[in-house]
Parts: C-alpha cells; sequence; structure tokens
C-alpha cells in the first residue's frame, strides 16, 4: 500500500506539473508580446461556442448509450449535490463569516472542463490508471469515457455558471431602484442617454467581459428574488442588463418590462452553447439508429463517421489544453498590469477570505468527496460497477476556481478592488495546483480498495 501511495502520488505530480506548464506557456507568449488580452474574447468565444459543443457532442454522444444511462444519471446528481454544498460552503462564508460577497461564486464555480481533461490526458501517460481499468477493455477506452464523465459534470457547472453565478455578486452600493429609474420620463424605453442602439449580445465564458460598455456603463446586475439581499427584501424587480436575446427584436425588447427582460436573460442563459452541445451528444448516444450513424465505423452503418464526426473530434480537441493557455495569459496580464498600477503582488490581500476559499476547494472537497465516493462504490451499489467513474466522481468537486469569476465581477459592476482581489486568489490557486495530487493518489487509492470488498 505504501509504494502504491508513493508511486501514485509522483505520477500525480507529474500530471498535475503537466497541466501547470501548459498555463506557463501561455504565460510565456503573453511575456514575449505574442499575444495579448485584446486577443483572448475571440478565443474565448472560440472555446464556448464551437470547441465545447463539440467536444460534448462527440464525446457524450460516442460513450453514451442505454446501457450506460444510469451512471451518467448518477454523475447528474452527484453534480446537483455538489454544487448545492458548495454553494453552502460560499454562503457561511460570506453571510456567516462576513467575507466579501465574491467568496460564494469563488467556491461555487471551479474549473470542471479543461483543467480535469488536461489532467486525465497527462495521467494517461503515467500508467498510473491501469490497475483500476476493467478487463476487457483498454486504458485508452477508459480515459475516453472518464473524460465523458468529466463533460457531464461540468455541464451542469456550467448551468450554473451562466445562469446562477453572475446573479451571486451583487454591487454592494448599486444604486435604488427608485435612482435608478429616474430622469425616465424623458425616454419611454429607460435610457438616460438616449442612445437608441442596444449593445450586441455578449456570450458568457472564461475571460471576455460579459457586459460590454460600448457607448454607456452597464447597469449593475440585480440580485434574483431567490437570493435574499442582507436586508431580506426580496420583492424588488430586478434590473436588467444591457444585453438582448437575438430572438426578441429591438422594438419588442424595448416593450418589455424590466422584471420580464430579467427573467429572459435568466432562460436565455441557462440555455448556453455547451448545454445545447450535452443534448445533441445525448440525443445522438441514446437513439440506436443515430448513433450508429454517427459513432460506428463505416462498415457498420456509420454514414458520418468519417467525415462529419471526425470534424467534430478535430474542432472539439482543441479545447482540451487552449482554455488553459489562455489561462494563464490571463493571469500573466492580470500580474504585469498590477505592477504598472505599482500595486503589490502579496499585500492588501484578504489572506482570511483567500484562505478559506482555497481550503474548501483544495482540502475540504478531497477529503468529503473522496470519503463519499468510497463509503458509496464499497458498501452500496448505487455507483454501478466502473471504477473508472468512481475516480473521477471523486475528483470532480476538486481543484481551482474557474477563470470565468473575472468576467462575473466585470459583469456585476464590482469594484477595482474585488477584480484585483480574484486576480490573485485565481494565481495564487493555479500556483499551488499541483496539490491535487493528493486528490488523484487518494481517488486512486480509494478506487482500488472499493474494487477489493
Amino acid at each position: 500500500m505504501a509504494a502504491g501511495l508513493f508511486e501514485s502520488f509522483v505520477a500525480a505530480v507529474q500530471a498535475s506539473l503537466s497541466v501547470l506548464l501548459v498555463m506557463c506557456y501561455g504565460g510565456l507568449a503573453a511575456h514575449l508580446n505574442i499575444i495579448n488580452r485584446s486577443h483572448l474574447r475571440p478565443i474565448s468565444k472560440l472555446c464556448v461556442r464551437i470547441f465545447l459543443p463539440a467536444l460534448l457532442i462527440t464525446k457524450v454522444g460516442s460513450e453514451l448509450d442505454l446501457d450506460k444511462v444510469d451512471r451518467y444519471a448518477v454523475i447528474l446528481i452527484w453534480a446537483v449535490v455538489c454544487h448545492a454544498v458548495s454553494f453552502l460552503l460560499g454562503m457561511l462564508g460570506h453571510r456567516g463569516l462576513g467575507m466579501p460577497e465574491w467568496t460564494a461564486p469563488s467556491i461555487l464555480i471551479s474549473n470542471t472542463t479543461s483543467y480535469p481533461l488536461l489532467l486525465v490526458s497527462a495521467l494517461r501517460e503515467t500508467g498510473i490508471l491501469d490497475s483500476i481499468v476493467v478487463a476487457d477493455e483498454t486504458t485508452e477506452e477508459a480515459i475516453e469515457r472518464a473524460k465523458s464523465y468529466f463533460l457531464i459534470f461540468s455541464t451542469v457547472s456550467n448551468l450554473v455558471t451562466f445562469a446562477v453565478g453572475p446573479r451571486l455578486i451583487d454591487s454592494e452600493h448599486a444604486p435604488e431602484d427608485d435612482e435608478e429609474d429616474s430622469g425616465k420620463d424623458d425616454n419611454p424605453h429607460g435610457n438616460s442617454h438616449g442612445d437608441a442602439h442596444p449593445t450586441p449580445d455578449v456570450e458568457a465564458n472564461e475571460q471576455t467581459r460579459l457586459l460590454e460598455s460600448h457607448h454607456r456603463p452597464a447597469l449593475p446586475v440585480r440580485r434574483s428574488t431567490f437570493f435574499l439581499s442582507q436586508t431580506g427584501e426580496a420583492n424588488r424587480v430586478p434590473k436588467p442588463d444591457r444585453r438582448r436575446p437575438w430572438f426578441v427584436p429591438h422594438k419588442r425588447w424595448d416593450r418589455l418590462t424590466p422584471r420580464v427582460k430579467w427573467w429572459l436573460l435568466f432562460v436565455y442563459d441557462i440555455f448556453n452553447a455547451p448545454l445545447l452541445g450535452a443534448v445533441v451528444g445525448a440525443v445522438l448516444g441514446l437513439v440506436p439508429a443515430l448513433h450508429r450513424a454517427f459513432f460506428d465505423s463505416t462498415h457498420e452503418g456509420g454514414i458520418f463517421t468519417a467525415w462529419f464526426t471526425s470534424s467534430l473530434k478535430s474542432v472539439g480537441g482543441l479545447f482540451v489544453s487552449l482554455p488553459v493557455v489562455v489561462a494563464g495569459i490571463t493571469l500573466f496580464c492580470s500580474t504585469r498590469e498590477a505592477k504598472g498600477h505599482h500595486e503589490s503582488p502579496v499585500r492588501d490581500i484578504p489572506w482570511p477570505t483567500v484562505a478559506y476559499i482555497l481550503f474548501a476547494r483544495f482540502v475540504a472537497w478531497p477529503v468529503m468527496s473522496v470519503g463519499a465516493i468510497y463509503l458509496l462504490a464499497s458498501r452500496t451499489g448505487l455507483l454501478g460497477s466502473d471504477p473508472i467513474l468512481w475516480f473521477s466522481l471523486a475528483i470532480m468537486p476538486c481543484g481551482p476556481s474557474a477563470m470565468k469569476l473575472l468576467t462575473m465581477v466585470q459583469m456585476a459592476e464590482g469594484s477595482r478592488e474585488s477584480e484585483k482581489h480574484i486576480s490573485r486568489l485565481l494565481t495564487i490557486s493555479y500556483l499551488i495546483s499541483p496539490l491535487l495530487s493528493l486528490t488523484v493518489a487518494g481517488s486512486l487509492l480509494a478506487s482500488q480498495a472499493a474494487i477489493k470488498k
């Protein structure tokens, strides 16, 4: 057991360092001025709108069939439980311990896509997963299935990120509704600047600003009625932002009430591109005729496999490493900007808040998830008989916070100080991300022990 622990830990450290180095390559590119922050928006939009949906369609569709539905149902339930617990931990820090309001989304929203996908790919090279691969499949097949598990978990995470996450962050000093509505008598559409041209839609993604202020400052996003304000007032009409769903014409949008606009945008954020990609992949996987046409070999009836599905795999494969490279660019640019403002990288950091968030993500969640999955896998039949599934479930809620936190605080018109603190939190999180090696080793040993039960 001791030798197995040491070998597993060393292999996990190597895989974690591999992911960290990929991020450093992005920072190096920014340092050499090969790329800068202005280039990140189109890259991030490509990742969220094209690359990730393509990856979800191919991975989920190829791995999902009627015999494996129960496994994916387990992942969805586990994802809901994990995000609910993370939300409670975040609100405990914010409401119970008086920490800043960005504490809740920092714990709630972790990097559930690019980072774990790249980590699992790196683990393939170490060979430590061979011990939990079933006899009738190869390690490569098991790892590809593990990627589909992580992608299903990330679907729930993306839904929380796009629809709920930005609404958890609210400007502490946002004007009251009456103040915001002042001066509307001269403008029936509530635009005090008299600008009739709405701001183009901006996709919620990892690095870009979600609300761009093209000709006027964006209104702060109000917290929804099911997230009570500190004064307990839940009956205010939340103010809409400047975005507009593409399917609503400009004139009709201007005539809608603020409450209707807010709920339309909420629903619009829920049905994001990654979710639609997951739904399409599930349909292709669960319908036998479609599964055969899109994922079987050509001589077995796969009429789309060699050309259409192959192209989606090529595009989706770009998502695995590119967002990690972009994360390195973002962190380097943020650090360089802080130095340009003569700000110390460690001074004025709210260390109690940062320590609480890091403890939740790198200590509390690994202990809870590995322990819970081991008990469920060894003493019940709820998780099935796939050790790779057990291993993946244990890792899913752990790891660093997501880079999209920076865009959320911008969306909520947060202060420059909050944005600075979140940027430094993310920098520290990814620098210490090799600590996830302990979770990887623990998850592997727990899966091995559960097999013997």
